[in-house]
């Protein structure tokens, strides 16, 4: 009878005494770039004006991205030009990485993989696995840098079959509102 009473007693204080095990939250790396940004490129097309926004859907599983970079009028381009694209980021639990999908306006398709996300989440490294209408072998990389709590730049580069990645735009982008 005592080890009975004592049971009783004993277990419910076990259990108060007990953290319930909470799963990481596998999106803390990208919670950063939740809101709207806005900032300036430059690289092979010339000097851009950036609007972007970072959007959790669906629950909570996936990371909607909408983005816009407006280039001025230059002598290669007197027009100008407007680049649009819409992304989405996924998590593969099978393959425990990351997924970064981008539906460019001139009818690009790239399809990236998270190669590199630093431990401070200060890093984030995207590969291309495949890129839709464009002659095969090439590659594309996505480099994501948080500068501080509210800028960040990301380094878009492109490789020919057969050759090193070159540097085709560097963006700078700095918080409008989270």
């Amino acid at each position: 009878m005592r080890r009975a009473l004592l049971f009783l007693f004993l277990v419910p204080l076990l259990a108060v005494g007990q953290e319930p095990t909470k799963k990481p939250d596998v999106w803390s790396p990208f919670k950063y770039f939740l809101g709207t940004w806005q900032g300036e490129g430059k690289g092979e097309s010339g000097v851009s004006q950036l609007e972007r926004e970072y959007q959790s859907i669906l629950n909570g599983k996936y990371i909607q991205i909408k983005h816009k970079s407006v280039y001025a009028p230059q002598a290669k381009n007197p027009k100008g030009e407007t680049h649009e694209e819409i992304a989405f980021i996924s998590f593969d639990r099978r393959g425990k990485s990351f997924m970064f999908r981008q539906f460019h306006v001139e009818g690009f398709v790239i399809q990236f993989k998270a190669e590199t996300v630093s431990e401070d989440g200060k890093l984030i490294v995207f590969t291309s696995e495949s890129i839709e209408n464009i002659p095969a072998g090439w590659r594309a990389r996505e480099t994501y840098r948080i500068v501080n709590g509210s800028e960040f730049t990301e380094t878009f580069e492109l490789a020919e079959p057969g050759k090193d990645f070159h540097v085709y735009t560097t963006n700078h982008f700095k918080r409008k509102k989270g």
